[in-house]
């Protein structure tokens, strides 16, 4: 089955990724290797879904932000290879969660977007991962979330 097959049966249609909300590109290519700059949840409107982890948003909300996010770097990748045949594996998940001082569960909300990665892209979904706490994101984005990925 086709990773975009794959996202049809579970009722995921992609959207166009929106433009760079500052000076820089959403992807970049060296040799095989994209590197995808930073994305958040985004509501169906587009606009970014805010909050800080820990008071305004539970961790469990935080997953589904973070499995949103996967679904817009996904929206970004196709939009930049065409086809998501091309994906070759998902090589590094680097994961910021907009949360207090005192929230530690990090990995559990970046699990949203490592766990949709593997579901849908099965071993090639695999990866390398950091998860941070931050004291803030940009536009006041709950998670953001870049990745670097192997493509033919």
């Amino acid at each position: 089955m086709s990773i975009e097959d794959k996202l049809k049966e579970l009722g995921i249609e992609l959207q166009t990724p929106p433009s760079p909300v500052a000076n820089y590109i959403p992807v970049q290519q060296t040799g095989n290797l994209i590197y995808l700059s930073g994305q958040g949840p985004r509501d169906e409107e587009g606009n970014f879904i805010t909050g800080k982890v820990g008071t305004d948003i539970s961790a469990e909300q935080a997953y589904d932000l973070s499995r949103n996010t996967a679904i817009n770097l996904i929206s970004a990748m196709k939009s930049y290879l065409g086809s998501l045949e091309r994906v070759v594996k998902i090589v590094k998940v680097f994961g910021m969660v907009n949360a207090t001082s005192d929230f530690t569960d990090h990995p559990k909300v970046i699990n949203g977007c490592s766990d949709f990665f593997v579901e849908v892209f099965e071993d090639k979904g695999r990866h390398a991962r950091s998860a941070v706490g931050m004291g803030s994101l940009p536009n006041n984005m709950a998670v953001e979330i870049e990745i670097i990925v192997e493509v033919s």
